[in-house]
């Protein structure tokens, strides 16, 4: 298949922070791509350099062989856009709105009403269509956004969390979709920071961290690189460091182990990558019992996306994604302090 998106070395820095750092993928023809990682991993400025809204300090972004560094313009008319947060006009109703959108793309009337039409019923959006947008829920309102992102039939409609604060239903429905426009050949690149919905839609991803590309791959091939069945277990609460260093130098014994990461933000929390065992748990607990080391808790899985994070990282994307929230909450207390 031929590449839809290149990019390459990218670098992004606003100020001090660097947000990307040599960022490089490539997006084949017809697929879902995924980029995956916690809010503030570079997901976002990603996208913005590639639909051109920001402007990248260096490094390469093609689509097809056109260069969005030298001709944003031509770029644009390939490309279909869906923002994270929804800006939607609310004195319009949602067809009023993908007129306006339409004219802007200087398609002919008749052109544009079968292709609103269409729209509208392949998103459900018949019911709501005729009423004001600030009348709409959530999903409603993103179903919307992706309806005018279509309206100009792109080659590669690119989304930055496009189902965030969505419920369950509309999640579903926005979903389908997407396999729909796949299977009518639409390139798809989509951010998310949920592991469920990558693993579930994308042919590939990109596993994002702190500005810099980790892992790539299939998510069966991701996950299979890991080995065998994964087993997470905390031990018991203020355990200390070198009882850490006991439990796993015991348990690297174990002949089915075959690797012990440790949870770096919860030290008292043991990954485990284990191989070819039906009694691995049983004896994991006696062993850990035998120093004198209770298990609180413990459980067995295949390994997942979050495993593949946790394996590059040393910290799952949940952690991450405390991190980040912490780190803005303690940015905006400094910043208020100092107005105080």
């Amino acid at each position: 298949m031929s590449n839809v998106i290149t990019i390459k070395n990218l670098q992004k820095s606003y100020g001090q922070v660097q947000a990307l750092k040599n960022i490089s993928f490539q997006v084949e023809a017809g697929e879902i791509f995924g980029l995956l990682g916690p809010n503030g991993a570079g997901k976002t400025t990603t996208i913005r350099c590639l639909t051109t809204l920001t402007k990248a300090d260096a490094g390469e972004i093609l689509i097809g062989d056109i260069s969005a560094m030298t001709q944003p313009k031509i770029v644009r008319r390939k490309l279909g856009y869906v923002a994270q947060e929804v800006a939607l006009d609310k004195v319009l109703t949602g067809r009023e709105l993908l007129n306006l959108q339409a004219s802007l793309y200087h398609l002919p009337s008749q052109i544009a009403k079968v292709r609103i039409d269409t729209l509208i019923e392949l998103l459900g959006l018949q019911e709501y269509c005729d009423r004001l947008t600030g009348s709409y829920s959530g999903g409603i309102r993103k179903r919307l956004d992706l309806a005018a992102g279509l309206l100009h039939q792109p080659q590669v409609l690119v989304l930055d969390e496009p189902t965030v604060g969505l419920d369950i239903e509309s999640r579903m429905i926005i979903w389908d979709f997407l396999r729909q426009l796949k299977e009518a050949g639409t390139t798809v690149l989509i951010t998310s920071h949920y592991l469920e919905e990558i693993d579930v839609l994308a042919d590939r991803l990109a596993i994002i961290d702190q500005g810099e590309v980790i892992a790539e791959g299939t998510p069966s091939s991701l996950k299979d690189r890991l080995g065998g069945d994964r087993v997470t277990l905390k031990i018991r609460e203020f355990t200390t460091d070198s009882e850490v260093e006991i439990a796993q130098q015991k348990l690297s014994q174990l002949p089915f182990v075959q690797e012990i990461i440790v949870n770096k933000t919860q030290g008292n929390s043991l990954n485990l990558i284990v191989q070819g065992n039906s009694n691995s748990l049983t004896a994991i607990e006696q062993t850990l019992s035998d120093i004198n080391l209770p298990i609180f808790s413990i459980s067995q899985s295949r390994p997942s996306l979050d495993d593949v994070y946790l394996a590059a990282t040393g910290r799952t994307l949940m952690d991450a994604e405390m991190a980040g929230v912490n780190s803005r909450d303690l940015k905006a207390e400094k910043k208020q302090a100092m107005k105080n």
